[in-house]
């Protein structure tokens, strides 16, 4: 499906055009791991809910970061890891079902729930029908203190601070010869993912300056993301250099990335 070129977010009713009648899913990234873009879920949703199709909300991006409302959103199934907003560790996540969706559904693994051990195939109730095998315990330890430690803060407030490290960086960079961001130019549609290009440098060069000259940690690459990237028109150029806002930055950190970003862009130009 077609997105806009530079904001790259989806037209809501493209989704609704591209409806067939065995359409059995309709699933969308909320937040790209490239641009920053943040999807329309909740217009999406709604559309999919009217056409009776669950609907998978990908938050691995966004979940901690972005406020979503499975209710409000008309979300069947989201999806998310504990190892990025949610600050847990690497191994943990979830994904949530709709109450009844369940019904549809049947489990890909099946064996060692330990609540019907004399089955060989998971048990009917919840959520054990989708669990199976030992749990990582220590890792769901972890992810429940990240969690909790969000809760307390909550996303609206860490959401609100990561729109105005993006607002930040937008005006920093605004100006610079040379240096541009992919996805939505403004604060609308996006989040605190910025993809950038300085000129023809290669992406793991300015990374390499970053690091260290300015101290400053990034992803140069394709972000296990070549459709993206092949979207960016990146995907030959070796895609781009990312850099990603969280709850510990604060708009001086931003600025000082911002200031490395122009001055290596200076000097490109030089």
């Amino acid at each position: 499906m077609e997105v806009d070129p530079v904001t790259c977010v989806v037209d809501p009713d493209d989704v609704r055009k591209a409806i067939r009648t065995n359409t059995k899913l309709i699933a969308v990234v909320h937040g790209s791991n490239v641009t920053g873009t943040v999807q329309p879920i909740r217009e999406i949703g709604k559309i999919a809910r009217e056409a009776g199709i669950p609907f998978l909300v990908d938050a691995a991006q966004s979940a901690g970061h972005v406020p979503v409302d499975v209710q409000a959103d008309f979300v069947d199934l989201l999806a998310f890891p504990g190892h990025k907003g949610l600050m847990g560790p690497l191994g943990t996540g979830a994904l949530y079902i709709r109450p009844g969706l369940e019904e549809r559904m049947t489990p890909l693994r099946h064996g060692g729930t330990g609540s019907i051990s004399e089955q060989d195939v998971q048990p009917e109730f919840m959520p054990d029908k989708f669990e199976s095998g030992s749990h990582n315990a220590i890792g769901i330890a972890g992810l429940a203190a990240g969690a909790g430690w969000i809760l307390k803060k909550t996303v609206q407030a860490l959401y609100e601070h990561d729109q105005m490290l993006c607002c930040t960086f937008m005006e920093a960079v605004e100006g610079v010869e040379g240096l541009r961001f992919f996805g939505p130019q403004g604060i609308k549609n996006r989040m605190g993912v910025f993809s950038v290009r300085i000129g023809e440098m290669d992406p793991l060069k300015l990374a390499d300056r970053l690091e260290n000259e300015f101290g400053i940690l990034t992803r140069a690459g394709l972000h296990c993301a070549p459709l993206a990237h092949r979207h960016l028109g990146t995907v030959g150029s070796g895609g781009t250099t990312r850099l990603s806002f969280g709850a510990f930055l604060s708009s001086q950190d931003v600025r000082y990335a911002a200031d490395a970003l122009a001055a290596i862009a200076i000097e490109k130009r030089a």
